[in-house]
């Protein structure tokens, strides 16, 4: 898997390419990378690590899901490249401003907090470790937004519960559940 996971790192840090964290400014690769680590530490398999690498690429870049699928391909093969393109797809956001610009963001929210709990248990798991760490760096840089980013991530705990227990477990601590 190393070799493997060492590939999968560089597309995702090619693909986010100059995208910055909105707090220290630090590459957004390292958001990913520090997700898959916490996916990784769990227990999460390859392919869970991989899309916790590439969580955020069909949200927050250029990249189709074809495209993505096809890089994978070559790095891992078509099995694991179809099963990882599934999770990154479930941990994509349906329930956008762009796309539905007539629901306000609590509506949209709450929207996206059921589709969430609809999703694999492998994918929440996910989900549990990029709450765990967009929560650390909202909370230690933007204490006004938290307030309305922990109530939102509470609505989607509320959905979402059949994931990796201990990373739920965290995730309700963090935000006082």
């Amino acid at each position: 898997m190393e070799n493997k996971l060492t590939f999968v790192e560089d597309l995702a840090t090619k693909l986010h390419g100059e995208q910055k964290r909105k707090y220290g400014g630090e590459p957004y690769v390292t958001h990913t990378i520090r997700v898959a680590e916490t996916v990784k530490k769990h227990g999460g398999d390859d392919n869970m690590v991989y899309a916790a690498l590439l969580h955020d690429v069909l949200e927050d870049t250029e990249t189709t899901e074809v495209e993505l699928f096809s890089m994978l391909s070559n790095i891992i093969g078509h099995n694991a490249a179809v099963d990882t393109v599934r999770m990154v797809k479930e941990l994509t956001d349906v329930f956008t401003n762009e796309k539905y610009p007539d629901i306000n963001r609590g509506g949209r929210k709450e929207m996206e907090s059921i589709r969430l709990g609809r999703i694999s248990k492998r994918s929440q798991t996910i989900k549990y470790a990029d709450l765990l760490d967009n929560s650390d760096d909202i909370l230690k840089n933007d204490p006004k937004f938290a307030e309305v980013y922990l109530k939102e991530k509470r609505m989607i705990l509320d959905q979402m519960d059949q994931g990796n227990k201990t990373l739920y477990k965290k995730c309700l601590d963090v935000l006082k559940l």
